[in-house]
């Protein structure tokens, strides 16, 4: 067992020293790219000017035969695109792959001074964090990069979701995890094959009123990821890293993918990923507090004062465990208000008008 001093020390000669805190910064949608598709590529500026983070995939929807293109692609759009304020992630193929190698080789010492955070597939443990970070550490100390790359990890195995805990607290490098709900129904047996999203048949109905057992009984869909998320979200709050929902495949259902998203943003979820530009803007919706939320949420933390007692504000007892999760909801409206000027508009209209009511 390594000592917890030597857990902020750099894990090889000359690469930089590891981050003691993971910063926040809005990532309310991981956008999706395909670095070998040309026409794809070409509109990598826009896509950096809509999204939170613009994610170069390596991996899974990038056939064998693209898979170098792929990788030299990342590399000339990394080099060619100013990404502003936007992330640029990286999603390389999974450690048992015979591509991995050269992805991180190439891309930690071509353009790591671009790249924000590496997305590790089908992560099963808290060792293949620990791979990762050695390699990173020796990769960037070749490299010569003054900061250390963050990793994300995809819970996409039933020995993942199992070992969650232990994989968020494998390195001070974890940036966050994501849920990758298709390679898990695989892992797992499930017999679903949807990416993302309910089942009309994973239900609930109502009891019988009579004796006609069909007669008159609602049934509720349920959701088959709730589960994993809540506990996904519980291993990255322990570990202060950042919990994502993964993809939502049915591109064309805008109504479910808002709803999935919303699911995944009320349990604690920072952001999702968007596969198609649609789904950029029910990112950026769904993990936007609403600005009515947001101005009573400051109505509250005004009135609450110095956070302690209680006090009664429309009928209802706020105290201290409700001015905490009013202050959850706006620091992410700061956060996001420095990102997008319409949405610092619009909370600074909704709290003036709500601190008038106070």
């Amino acid at each position: 067992m390594r000592s917890p001093k030597d857990f902020f020390r750099p894990l090889a000669v000359g690469a930089p020293e590891p981050v003691r805190e993971i910063p926040f910064r809005p990532s309310r949608m991981i956008h999706f790219f395909d670095p070998s598709n040309e026409k794809m590529a070409a509109k990598v500026p826009d896509m950096a000017a809509q999204a939170d983070v613009v994610l170069g995939n390596l991996e899974d929807a990038i056939r064998a035969d693209r898979k170098e293109a792929a990788r030299a692609g990342l590399v000339r759009i990394a080099r060619a695109t100013d990404f502003g304020d936007t992330q640029l992630w990286t999603r390389i193929n999974s450690l048992d792959s015979p591509w991995v190698l050269d992805d991180l080789i190439t891309l930690v010492t071509e353009i790591g001074d671009k790249l924000d955070v590496i997305m590790v597939p089908k992560v099963e443990g808290p060792a293949d964090i620990h791979y990762v970070d050695r390699l990173l550490a020796q990769l960037e100390a070749r490299a010569g990069l003054d900061r250390p790359l963050l990793v994300h990890a995809l819970l996409e195995t039933a020995s993942g979701v199992a070992n969650v805990e232990e994989i968020a607290t494998a390195s001070p490098r974890m940036q966050g995890i994501s849920l990758g709900p298709a390679d898990l129904a695989a892992s797992r047996r499930m017999k679903t094959t949807r990416v993302g999203g309910g089942h009309p048949g994973y239900l609930v109905r109502s009891d019988p009123t009579g004796d006609d057992l069909t007669e008159g009984r609602t049934t509720y869909q349920q959701d088959l990821w709730h589960y994993t998320v809540a506990r996904m979200v519980d291993a990255c709050a322990g570990a202060g890293i950042l919990p994502y929902y993964g993809p939502f495949g049915d591109i064309a259902d805008v109504v479910a993918c808002e709803d999935q998203f919303r699911n995944a943003f009320l349990l604690g979820c920072v952001g999702a990923w968007s596969l198609h530009p649609k789904q950029i803007a029910i990112a950026k919706k769904v993990f936007s507090p609403a600005p009515e939320d947001v101005g009573w949420a400051r109505r509250v933390i005004e009135a609450m004062g110095d956070g302690t007692g209680a006090v009664m504000i429309d009928g209802k007892m706020q105290d201290d465990a409700t001015v905490k999760q009013c202050r959850v909801v706006a620091e992410l409206a700061d956060a996001l208000a420095l990102r997008d000027p319409d949405l610092a508009e619009a909370y600074a209209a909704a709290t003036k008008e709500a601190l008038a009511h106070g």
